[in-house]
């Protein structure tokens, strides 16, 4: 993730963030000095609008696609590979290589307390 990513999503939490990508993701977004009224406010909240006017205001951020991280979001809430597709403008091909990609999270199994180390 590039800076500038990794910084929306800590000031936003992962539903501003997922809001503002959804909206704005891949083009450039004035920030306006004040949130309320603003039509930003209106696409993505007047919280999450005021968090970015205390960072940016009055400038413009490029707002990343963030594929990655909204497909693993719209994976956990049911979505099928062909829905992901269409809301992330790839192919159904190309939302599958994006998952194969992804690193996987590490499961371990839970250690029994009756075991004995071996190694």
């Amino acid at each position: 993730m590039s800076d500038l990513t990794t910084e929306l999503h800590e000031l936003l939490g992962d539903e501003g963030f997922l809001k503002l990508t959804d909206v704005h993701g891949g083009i450039r977004v004035y920030v306006p000095k004040v949130a309320h009224g603003s039509t930003l406010a209106t696409e993505i909240g007047v919280d999450n609008t005021a968090r970015l006017s205390k960072m940016f205001s009055g400038g413009y951020i490029r707002v990343p696609v963030a594929r990655e991280f909204r497909a693993r979001h719209y994976r956990a809430h049911g979505e099928s590979n062909a829905m992901i597709a269409r809301r992330l403008g790839l192919t159904e091909t190309g939302v599958e290589k994006l998952f194969s990609r992804a690193p996987k999270e590490r499961v371990t199994a839970k250690k029994d307390p009756r075991q004995i180390e071996m190694f």
